[in-house]
Formats: structure tokens, sequence, C-alpha cells
């Protein structure tokens, strides 16, 4: 096989050789579909999708920490990666995937590197720590666990957590409710939801009684409420003007300009990294906006920018948490959930505001 003539190292670039499925830069980078879940190396025979559609990665574990499972056809984890260090944290990732219980010291060691060394590897890579690589694999593990087995505790110990207690201090941050609660699908809990008219079409508030827990903008009620659905089938919906008008009130506030600092409360799921990325952009004032690269920066992950676009493309509760404020280095909008059309919609009346 013929070298690759030139590292692939912008998303133009990257993207034309995509396009040619040029098979000499497997190994290089793997591209991700938003619409799928999946990330493919770039001779993969798949049909390409839209670019809008597309993130691209320097690594599998990277597209796997940012929430992409390996296609079945290309495979791409089977592609060689020259780089030292991403060989480094691919070893790495391969041993805390068969067994994310074991320590990361002996790791190191096993791997020929100290501590130090893989923890800047894996910042470098990934933009994350190992610790909270294994913390995400864990997690990931415990929620297919829980979904295959009847019981917690053996879903709890296969999953590599030494006891169930952990995984119960920890649910609010992992799981938004505890792993049996999870296991089953969430059923019987109930999701009282509101929708009113706003200045951007119809505003539609999902909320359970720790706070709220889904908000969306559209043109018609229905489609809402058919998202609603599909974040949480197993939920049981009840529509409550009444109850949530309080919290639908305020975000309408907000969005008139009235109230340029929403304190609503939030009942989302999120990962410790969600989490980190959610509460900075609630930091950004109304009216302003904050790069990727930026984001990344402020929470201590300099190279994390594309795993804090996929957090912000993950935000269940748009404009409570608003990634709406958050753009491209360049400027431009970047994606958005609801529409680019919608986030420019959001800016301009922040703005003029």
């Amino acid at each position: 096989m013929t070298a690759a003539p030139t590292t692939a190292t912008t998303p133009a670039s990257r993207w034309r050789i995509v396009l040619a499925r040029d098979r000499r830069y497997d190994g290089r980078f793997v591209y991700a579909v938003r619409s799928t879940g999946i990330y493919c190396r770039p001779s993969c025979p798949s049909r390409r999708p839209r670019r809008s559609q597309v993130a691209f990665f320097s690594m599998p574990a990277e597209a796997e920490t940012a929430g992409f499972r390996a296609c079945r056809r290309c495979r791409p984890k089977e592609t060689a990666v020259v780089d030292p260090a991403a060989q480094l944290v691919r070893a790495a990732c391969a041993r805390i995937d068969a067994a994310p219980e074991r320590a990361l010291a002996p790791l190191a060691r096993e791997l020929g590197a100290s501590p130090f060394q893989l923890t800047r590897a894996f910042r470098r890579v990934l933009g994350v720590t190992p610790q909270h690589y294994r913390d995400a694999r864990r997690h990931e593990r415990l929620r297919t666990e829980l979904k295959r087995r009847s019981h917690v505790g053996p879903a709890v110990y296969e999953a590599g957590f030494g006891s169930s207690s952990r995984v119960y201090e920890r649910a609010d941050d992992h799981l938004g409710m505890t792993p049996k609660t999870y296991g089953r699908g969430a059923p019987g809990i109930t999701i009282h939801y509101a929708a009113v008219p706003s200045p951007l079409g119809r505003l539609l508030v999902g909320a359970t009684d720790r706070g709220v827990c889904f908000v969306s903008l559209g043109d018609a009620i229905e489609p809402l409420e058919r998202a609603l659905k599909a974040e949480f089938p197993a939920a049981r919906l009840q529509r409550d003007a009444h109850g949530l008008g309080r919290w639908t009130a305020a975000i309408v506030k907000h969005l008139e300009g009235r109230t340029p600092q929403l304190d609503v409360p939030l009942d989302v799921q999120a990962t410790a990294f969600q989490r980190r990325v959610w509460q900075e952009l609630q930091k950004i004032p109304y009216g302003e906006t904050r790069s990727y690269a930026e984001i990344a920066r402020r929470i201590g992950r300099p190279r994390a920018t594309r795993a804090v676009a996929r957090a912000c493309a993950t935000n269940p509760a748009a404009i409570v948490i608003p990634c709406h404020r958050v753009v491209r280095s360049d400027g431009s909008l970047g994606g958005y959930l609801g529409g680019v059309a919608a986030k420019e919609a959001l800016l301009t009346l922040e703005s003029a505001a």
C-alpha cells in the first residue's frame, strides 16, 4: 500500500479523504456519524453521510469517549496507529476495556510508562485522564449489564465496580436515576410537561419532581411531544400546564430578554464530562458566545474540542443549558440539535435584547 503523502489535519482535508475512501489514511483518523452513533475508518465502503452529520477523531478511543461505537463493517479499531502517544493510549484503552477494575499505576508500568506519562498521553490524545476514561467505560458496561440482567448485584460486579454502594452513591452523575430503575427502562417515573407560545415558536418543557429534564422549541406541539416520548420511552408523560407554569414562564421571560439570568432546577442524565461542559455553558452571559475550543480550555481539557461539541449536541435541556451560545472558533455557528436556523434566531434574539 502506498504511504499517505501528508497528514490530514483539517476537517476539510479529512472530508475529502473520506469521500475518496483513501485507504492510505486508515489508522490516521476516524470519522463518526452523529445520526447513527457509529464511527468508521476513512476507507469504509458504507454510504457516505451528509457532511453536517460528520465529526472527526484522531483515534477510535477518542470517538468512543465521545459516545460513538465502532462500525462492524470496516472495523476501525483494527487499523494501526503511528503516533507513539496514540499507540500507548490505544493499548491502555484495550486493557481498561477488558478489565475496567484494574488499577492505573500497574497498568502504566505494564505498558512501559509512568503514571504521569500515561496521563499526559491520555490528555493529549483524548482530552481526558485515564481515570475519566475508565469511569466512562465502567458506566457504559454497567448500562449494558443492567439491561441484560434481572438483578443489580451481578451487573455491578460484571461492570468492574467493587460494591453496589459506590454505584448508588454516584448514580445521579452517570445514570440520572438508580441502577435498578435505569435497568428497567425507567418505568413508573412521571414526567409532567407543558407546551406554551414563545418568541421562537412553541416551547415544550418536561420535568420530574426534581427539576426540568427536557426543553425544546418547534413550530408545532405534536413533534415536540414525540421527541419527549422518544427521549423517555418508558416514563409516564402527563400534560400539566398549571404545575409547570412557573418554569415555563421563567424560560419565556428569559427568551424575551426580561430575565437574562435563568434560574431553573435541572434533573438531567449526564456523565461527569457532560456535566462539566454544561455547567460551563451556564456561565456564558446572556447575549454572548464562546467557542468550543474555549469551553474545552475552561474545563481544563484543551484538546477535547470535539468532545465538547458532542456534549452540546446531547444536551436535553436547550436554553436552560445554553448550548446555542457555543460557536466555532472562526465565528461560524456550527451545529445545533434544533437546527442552525433556530440557533441563529436564539443568538439574534439575545443580542437584540
